[in-house]
């Protein structure tokens, strides 16, 4: 019987449908196996399902309510295409309202921010000079690096934010996927909280300079950062952009923690079974999906497709293993919360440096 069917993971990379939306629509009655093996659960789909899969995966990417796509598949395979064509048109009327209504609130935030004052002092006309230990800027610039954004529709992004305020520096980036926020002492500050973008190139610059352990020397002048170690020095223009508010974004409810053990954790994560990724697409970019869940007795473990438990939390792959190593630490803690929230990744021995991973939501 299985040479005549599909199997859940082959109606799933033909379809366009993951594992996990199958199952979610065979729960929901929508698309349900022609035979599910009585012995092992497992799904198998006759060939002519194929086609409902498909229809459903573009229903299901153009957003149609789980209700309107009842019908549609109902009435599919049926001589009368009116209801069909009915209930298109239906949801593409929704969609263009939907957008007409998002236009419009976008218009009047568009408007807000035109006509809004700031009396702050611009962070990119301030001056500021302080020295820090080039080692502790290294490993915070190391710290960060991985996480700043490439997308050229949001250039505030696509560098790392120097955030100086009385003795303390923190480096921060975030590509809106992840976020990685790293802090040094310094001395020498004494004017008011200043704020810059540099721009990778000049970060990757800075960072070529910071071999030694002799004192680096920072300066803000007009929006033009340099930075002075011995004898040699490297300064760029700033980005013309304001970053977000970090601090907002960081600011989450203490969740359950783990320690793991790095290199056991990325051996298993590269090497788990293959049930435990599905595969996605992002900036048009395909990447790997891992599952993760935690035990009663605090255990991460990396969860299988077979799995169904209800507290699994999804997470890019690659991002995950770039988090693991910009931890630099043989172990990390990772702060689980609620299934919606990031998944913050600690050093142990160093709260202020740390980053945060969004979870990928998972169809089921």
């Amino acid at each position: 019987m299985e040479n005549d069917m599909y199997s859940i993971g082959e109606m799933a990379r033909t379809s366009g449908l993951s594992v996990s939306a199958l199952r979610f629509y065979d729960r929901a009655g929508v698309l349900v196996p022609a035979w599910v093996d009585p012995v092992s659960g497992y799904r198998w789909y006759a060939a002519e399902q194929y086609a409902e899969a498909a229809v459903l995966a573009r229903l299901r990417r153009a957003g149609m309510p789980l209700a309107d796509i009842r019908l549609v598949l109902a009435g599919w395979s049926s001589a009368d295409t009116d209801l069909v064509r009915g209930l298109l048109q239906t949801h593409l009327r929704r969609l263009e309202a939907g957008l007409s209504d998002a236009r419009s609130e976008f218009s009047a935030l568009r408007t807000r921010l035109d006509h809004r004052e700031n009396p702050m002092t611009s962070p990119r006309t301030t001056t500021a000079r302080l020295a820090v230990p080039a080692p502790d800027l290294a490993a915070a610039l190391d710290a960060v690096r991985f996480a700043a954004g490439t997308d050229p529709e949001l250039p505030m992004l696509s560098g790392v934010l120097f955030d100086i305020e009385g003795a303390t520096l923190r480096v921060v980036a975030t590509d809106r996927y992840r976020m990685a926020v790293a802090q040094a002492r310094t001395t020498g500050h004494e004017g008011p909280r200043t704020q810059v973008i540099a721009p990778l190139p000049l970060v990757d610059a800075m960072r070529a300079l910071l071999g030694g352990d002799e004192p680096a020397h920072l300066a803000v002048d007009a929006g033009r950062l340099t930075l002075e170690t011995g004898d040699r020095q490297t300064a760029g223009q700033c980005l013309e952009h304001d970053f977000p508010d970090y601090r907002r974004l960081v600011d989450l409810p203490a969740g359950r923690r783990a320690v793991v053990d790095v290199a056991d954790f990325r051996k298993a994560l590269e090497t788990g079974p293959v049930h435990a990724s599905e595969v996605r697409e992002q900036d048009g970019v395909t990447y790997d999906l891992s599952v993760l869940g935690m035990t009663d007795d605090g255990k991460v473990t990396l969860c299988e497709d077979t799995d169904d438990a209800h507290d699994r939390i999804a997470f890019n792959r690659e991002f995950l293993l770039h988090a693991l190593t910009a931890g630099a630490r043989d172990e990390l803690l990772l702060e689980f919360s609620a299934p919606t929230a990031p998944l913050v990744i600690r050093r142990p021995d160093d709260e202020d440096t740390f980053s945060l991973l969004m979870p990928v939501r998972l169809d089921d």
